[in-house]
C-alpha cells in the first residue's frame, strides 16, 4: 500500500502568528543552547550528554525566571528540538563524515515544528 502525502497551508491569526513565532524561537534557543553544551561537555572529557539528562535540565531551566518564557510554547515542541539534536550527536558519531549541526534550524530556508496532538484546529480562536 503506499503512502500518502498531505500538504497544508495555514493561514494563522495575528496572535497565532506571534505564538509560531514564539514557538519557533523558543525551540531554536533549546537547540542552540544544548548544541553548545554538548560541545562544551565533549571537548572537555570526550563524553556527551544524554537526551534524558537534557530533558532534566530543560525542566529545571523553565522554572529559572531567565527562562521563564520558555513556559508560554509547547513544551512537546521543545523536548523534539533534544530529540533531533540527540538524534544527530548520534548520527555523527556513527557515520563521522557527517557534521552534527550542519541543519542548523536558523540556517535553512524553512523553519519548520513538529507539533504535538494536543493542538486544536477550530475549537479555540487562540489555537492553531
Amino acid at each position: 500500500m503506499p503512502n500518502k502525502a498531505y500538504k497544508f497551508r495555514l493561514y494563522p491569526t495575528p496572535a497565532q502568528k506571534i505564538l509560531l513565532a514564539k514557538t519557533f524561537g523558543c525551540v531554536r534557543l533549546v537547540y542552540n543552547h544544548w548544541l553548545d553544551r554538548k560541545i562544551s561537555q565533549y571537548k572537555e572529557d570526550q563524553t556527551t550528554l544524554s537526551y534524558t539528562f537534557c530533558a532534566k535540565e530543560l525542566t529545571e531551566m523553565k522554572k529559572n525566571d531567565q527562562y521563564a518564557f520558555l513556559k508560554e510554547v509547547d513544551s512537546i515542541s521543545l523536548q523534539q528540538s533534544l530529540r533531533h539534536l540527540d538524534q544527530a550527536f548520534q548520527n555523527f558519531f556513527n557515520q563521522p563524515k557527517k557534521d552534527f549541526h550542519d541543519s542548523n534550524p536558523k540556517e535553512t530556508e524553512r523553519t519548520a515544528i513538529r507539533p504535538s496532538a494536543s493542538i486544536r484546529t477550530s475549537s479555540c480562536p487562540t489555537a492553531i
